[in-house]
């Protein structure tokens, strides 16, 4: 079986316009494990929620995750993991006047000898730049998204035209008792770098302008994060833009990840 090795660098900033970050970002190499959150522009105690998030899915894998887990069990372990937080939002917002309405998307990434293990509600993204092509992973759960694919509009920029709202989302934490998680697993390849994000970064930096970037930058993450955040500031900055970066190398022995920040 393939081995790797993993490089991981993140970024968070409050942008050009917001007066708090109410984003979140969670990185621990040792469990191979990313979470990215977005606490919901305008609502009460937003950076609360995303800070929740982030917290319960790494309590979660400190206390749960086994290095034997295989891909089927650790699917199931990252929609218990997102669903727990979801549940711990919700009952704060319950008991605490001043958090009540919080909420918060997130898209999280667990990387295991299968594969790369994702889970994700709301709009938070997860990108693969792989072959000079970028794709995108994750399905928006937005309004907008809906939209488009139930055939209204023929893109998300004629659907934008025509005045729906981007950050009207379908799917988010901390909204109800339990959420409906969308997951999966992404096969690894050396070379391949993932990237996660709030949508401060996706609704300001186009798809083609994504792989542009990589283009250039190739698989220098330091660089390449610091030239997101710069590219999505230069164009408005209008929320706060967190991201993580994922970076597959070949390797003969076990995966020993390293980081940077």
């Amino acid at each position: 079986m393939q081995r790797f090795d993993v490089d991981y660098v993140w970024r968070t900033d409050r942008g050009r316009v917001r007066t708090r970050n109410e984003d979140a970002v969670a990185v621990e190499p040792q469990l191979g494990l990313i979470v990215v959150a977005d606490g919901i522009g305008g609502a009460q105690a937003g950076h609360v929620a995303s800070q929740l998030a982030t917290e319960a899915i790494v309590d979660y894998f400190r206390r749960r995750r086994s290095t034997s887990s295989i891909g089927k069990r650790l699917l199931v372990q990252v929609d218990e993991a997102v669903r727990e937080a979801n549940r711990r939002i919700w009952e704060l917002g319950q008991a605490k006047r001043e958090c009540r309405g919080m909420g918060t998307t997130v898209v999280m990434g667990l990387v295991s000898e299968d594969g790369l293990i994702y889970a994700y509600v709301g709009d938070s993204r997860l990108y693969r730049w792989r072959d000079n092509q970028i794709r995108l992973i994750t399905r928006d759960h937005s309004l907008i998204q809906d939209a488009v694919e139930q055939g209204f509009f023929r893109s998300l920029d004629e659907a934008r035209r025509h005045g729906v709202g981007a950050n009207l989302l379908t799917r988010a934490l901390g909204t109800y008792p339990d959420t409906l998680v969308a997951s999966g697993c992404e096969d690894l390849q050396d070379g391949d770098i993932y990237l996660f994000c709030t949508d401060g970064l996706s609704n300001m930096v186009p798809d083609d302008w994504l792989r542009q970037l990589f283009d250039v930058v190739g698989e220098r993450l330091e660089p390449a994060a610091d030239a997101l955040v710069q590219l999505a500031c230069d164009r408005g900055g209008r929320d706060n833009i967190t991201l993580a970066l994922l970076r597959i190398r070949a390797s003969d022995g076990r995966i020993p990840p390293s980081s940077t920040s």
